[in-house]
């Protein structure tokens, strides 16, 4: 099997780590879920892997990812994951007490602060947002990108990356408070609230 990469527009390659995200939640990762009120609603779970950690903790929780790939293997796993895009109607809108959005899926839709804005409307008041971002100095970038494995290539598509240092700004674009950013293992995580 040749590993999938991302493609931007200009060329550059950026990095999918599929061997991460078909692992189970790493020690980092642990950190990230210890934070999490429940209900939990995974924004782009892919495989599911911090659907499946929070279940076996006990904790309510559901991930949403429109990859009918992903979605499938979530749930040969026995994670319950939805085939879904965090755009379209989410069940439970209002009422999740937390929400993550890790291994990536910050790009979703090439506007983190448009995604952050609809996370946040999907959680309770005080409710939280559990995001990954990329290395200080990342800075904000909004790009089109394509997903390759071989001679396969997908259509193009939007996507960003947010590194920490330009969280301040998008933050504060999506109506949230910032309460914490921390850098694990070279992994960046930050934790915003809903109002």
């Amino acid at each position: 099997m040749i590993a999938p990469r991302l493609r931007t527009s200009a060329g550059a390659l950026l990095p999918l780590d599929v061997s991460r995200w078909l692992s189970p939640a790493a020690p980092e990762d642990d950190e990230v879920l210890a934070r999490a009120q429940p209900a939990v609603l995974d924004v782009g779970c892919g495989p599911g892997r911090h659907v499946l950690a929070l279940v076996r903790r006990g904790r309510v929780a559901l991930g949403i990812d429109p990859s009918p790939h992903a979605v499938a293997m979530a749930h040969r796993r026995g994670a319950p994951v939805l085939r879904r895009s965090v755009f379209e109607r989410v069940p439970g809108a209002g009422r999740w007490g937390s929400a993550l959005v890790l291994d990536g899926s910050i790009g979703i839709g090439g506007d983190p602060a448009a995604l952050l804005r609809r996370v946040a409307g999907l959680l309770r008041p005080g409710g939280r947002i559990l995001a990954e971002l990329d290395e200080p100095g990342a800075g904000l970038q909004l790009l089109r990108v394509r997903v390759e494995a071989g001679p396969d290539r997908s259509h193009w598509f939007p996507w960003a990356r947010l590194g920490a240092d330009a969280l301040g700004p998008v933050a504060d674009a999506a109506g949230l408070s910032c309460l914490d950013v921390w850098g694990v293992r070279q992994r960046w995580f930050c934790e915003l609230r809903r109002e």
